[in-house]
């Protein structure tokens, strides 16, 4: 008589990074059970797929979130109002264009990628962490904006998210890039150069100590 369940050499946590793999590389809807099931090894069956992780949404909500927590955390530093607004976005960017051609696991941001993971009606909500995650990020440009603004370092012309803007466009565009395997030297570049976009919004240096004597 068969035994059901898992087998002997399943390793659930193995497992998941698996899958987050391929639902990095492919999306949510174009990766299916077999894929997934061939990438776990140890000769996982449906049943056992099913009762390790419920359903293919609920393994791919779980590899979302373990993404979250590790390969998402180099934009954080948005937040972090210790460091210069600038170098918080310089950092940002940069510390992602690495993150991104790193070996071991699929080129680009699942997070940027996710705009495409679930793109039917459907399975919308399949992506909405990704969502609340890219508008998370969105947020953290226009925040380390504002406290230029505040510091005096930007004039106060800027429009916070106007000029966020610019640099959430390269951020997200940097997963075409590294899928379209446009050398790191060549974004690292590119990030100098968007960086002229805070400098070109930056009070001059007579306008700042016209603002400090008022």
């Amino acid at each position: 008589m068969a035994v059901m369940g898992r087998p002997r050499t399943f390793d659930r946590d193995k497992a998941v990074d698996e899958a987050l793999h391929l639902f990095w590389q492919n999306g949510f809807e174009a990766t299916s059970l077999n894929q997934l099931k061939a990438a776990m090894g140890g000769g996982i069956s449906a049943p056992s797929f099913y009762a390790a992780f419920g359903s293919k949404e609920a393994l791919f909500q779980e590899c979302v979130q373990r993404y979250l927590e590790t390969y998402a955390q180099v934009t954080e530093c948005l937040w972090d109002t210790d460091m210069a607004p600038r170098d918080a976005i310089e950092t940002a960017l940069r510390q992602s264009a690495r993150m991104q051609y790193e070996r071991g696991h699929p080129k680009g941001c699942m997070v940027g990628l996710g705009v495409m993971s679930a793109p039917s009606e459907e399975h919308a909500s399949v992506s909405a962490a990704l969502t609340r995650s890219r508008s998370r990020t969105r947020k953290g440009f226009v925040a380390c904006v504002q406290r230029g603004i505040d510091r005096g370092e930007l004039d106060p012309g800027v429009a916070p998210e106007g000029l966020a803007a610019v640099f959430d466009a390269f951020l997200m565009g940097l997963s075409v890039l590294a899928r379209d395997r446009v050398r790191l030297s060549v974004v690292e570049a590119g990030i100098g150069q968007v960086m002229l976009a805070w400098d070109a919004a930056a009070r001059s240096e007579r306008d700042a100590a016209r603002a400090g004597r008022a």
